[in-house]
């Protein structure tokens, strides 16, 4: 496809990252000067681990980016902003050394011994992991330290503006507070040069000229002066995020539908200051097997680490590109379902009209380049493999499969042979200790002593389609209605499990003379007693 094409149908696309870039093209005309680079700008609070939704916010940013360069060709960065300098306000759940923790509430997280014993601080671990996963999956950014940039200076020119406006913040934020609050609120928050926190507390004196700030030291009743610069203070949230982006020039960012508000808030700060806000666009939350909201802070829902001890990096890629304005479970039994579905679409992509390509989503995923794959078996077909031939080394599955592609190996099929290993680490996990086993009812045992015999008259190499036919006409002659109550007691009985695969694909994979052994130790009742 030339650029030319492709910048036509780019421009008509209605895959997501396309309209998000478009919307990104009319801010910027709107601007008096055009930046030399386009920035695109994600955020994280390291007060807890990082978890699988911050990576969610730089994949699609990500999507974003590339998005905008097809249509534009202009120059991009993608920062990812670490705010370790702000408080350790509660010491989170899943982290050790919880004592430890607790004696340092209230400072900055780039001062808070490691609990780990890793790193210099509790951020440099958080920050640490974050790249970790970040450069596991090989995005282009650019890391940035809060407590690095405010204490170099290089923020120093923006907060002496915030300083000059200091009024029409409050205006901005006050009415969005409780009263209690409205009485310790301020824009910027002191590092107590003593107890070395940081401070809540309200302003007593301004002094633009000066570039300072007065407060009351709540521990003695003092009144203290300090600078706004050279990292003496730091700035609330939501006038942080303002400030942020007024200083980097910040023309892209997303964020999370709960913080809607705040966005508008900052976005008015930002003004205020004589900014102008990012684009950007709010998606839903991530949901843990119970519905509730994940959180780093608790460590409920899977963790990067965990999806990527069971699956692909692309099917987790996938999950984030699909419908991001809907909020989704996310718990380990949606894994088998979002790694076959990437391999569909992949599947899929050599074969479709150019504009369909980029409606794919392995188009965004893979940054316009999509490999080539192609799969003899799916990943749910592996997993029920594993499952009836109770394989857990890699060489016994390959064996299956060599009967279902003779000319498949793991070298020239290294996708699937990743699969192989996901597929039994996953069953072995999540899969095995659900299964349960049940004797069949005597409408099913006489439908599997027919269904036997029958795979015994079939030709050794009989295919799927065939296998599958005759599983059909065992089903409809036993009268069960519906037909689908079939097919769940072969899944429950043989397999242990309410769902399963295509049958008669899973008998061609493992083999007609095991299938009929599997049924015969399904009939004995030896399958159920365990």
């Amino acid at each position: 496809m030339t650029d030319e094409a492709l910048m036509t149908l780019a421009e008509n696309s209605k895959a997501w990252p396309f309209m998000e870039a478009r919307n990104l093209i009319k801010r910027l005309d709107r601007l008096k000067k055009q930046p030399e680079v386009v920035l695109f700008e994600t955020g994280y609070g390291p007060s807890g681990l990082p978890h699988i939704g911050t990576f969610g916010e730089v994949a699609r940013t990500d999507m974003v980016r590339h998005a905008f360069g097809v249509l534009t060709g202009r120059k991009t960065k993608m920062i990812c902003f670490s705010d370790d300098m702000d408080g350790l306000r509660k010491v989170p759940t899943n982290l050790p050394n919880q004592e430890m923790l607790a004696e340092y509430l209230d400072k900055p997280l780039s001062v808070v011994p490691d609990p780990f014993g890793t790193h210099d601080s509790f951020a440099a671990h958080n920050n640490a992991r974050l790249q970790s996963f970040l450069d596991q999956f090989k995005f282009d950014y650019e890391f940035v330290s809060a407590t690095q940039r405010y204490k170099s200076g290089a923020l120093d020119e923006t907060l002496l503006r915030m300083l000059t406006v200091y009024d029409k913040v409050m205006e901005i934020i006050l009415p969005t507070l409780g009263g209690e609050r409205q009485k310790t609120y301020s824009p910027f928050l002191p590092i107590c040069p003593t107890s070395g926190k940081v401070l809540q507390v309200p302003m007593k004196e301004l002094n633009v000229k000066k570039g300072t700030i007065v407060y009351e030291d709540p521990a003695s009743g003092d009144l203290v002066e300090l600078p706004v610069t050279g990292g003496h203070v730091k700035c609330q949230w939501k006038a942080d995020w303002a400030m942020r982006w007024t200083a980097l020039g910040v023309d892209y960012e997303m964020a999370g539908k709960d913080l809607i508000d705040s966005v508008r808030l900052s976005g008015k700060i930002c003004r205020a200051m004589g900014g102008t806000p990012p684009d950007g666009f709010s998606y839903e939350l991530f949901l843990d097997e119970k519905g509730q909201k994940i959180s780093k802070s608790i460590g409920n829902g899977i963790t990067i680490d965990e999806w990527l001890s069971y699956a692909s990096p692309q099917s987790l890629s996938l999950f984030m590109y699909q419908k991001p304005k809907t909020a989704k479970r996310l718990h380990f039994d949606i894994i088998p379902k979002n790694v076959d579905e990437y391999l569909t679409f992949l599947s899929k992509y050599p074969d479709q009209e150019g504009k369909d390509q980029l409606n794919n989503p392995v188009w965004h995923i893979h940054g316009g380049t999509p490999p080539q794959a192609e799969l003899p078996i799916s990943f749910a077909l592996l997993l029920n493999l594993v499952s009836a031939s109770n394989a857990s080394e890699p060489d016994v599955l390959w064996g299956f499969i060599r009967r279902y592609a003779p000319d498949a190996t793991p070298e020239n099929y290294p996708l699937l042979d990743h699969l192989v290993g996901y597929a039994i680490g996953y069953y072995e996990h999540f899969v095995k200790p659900g299964k349960t086993y049940r004797a069949p009812t005597k409408q099913e045992a006489a439908a599997l002593t027919d269904l036997e015999v029958k795979l015994g008259e079939l030709d050794a190499d009989a295919d799927g389609s065939t296998i599958q036919n005759v599983v059909y006409a065992v089903g409809k002659e036993h009268e069960f209605e519906p037909l689908r109550s079939w097919f769940t007691a072969l899944y429950e009985v043989l397999l242990g499990q309410s769902q399963g695969p295509r049958f008669g694909n899973f008998a061609e994979l493992y083999g007609l003379n095991e299938s009929r052994e599997l049924i015969k130790r399904g009939l004995s009742g030896e399958l159920a007693k365990g």
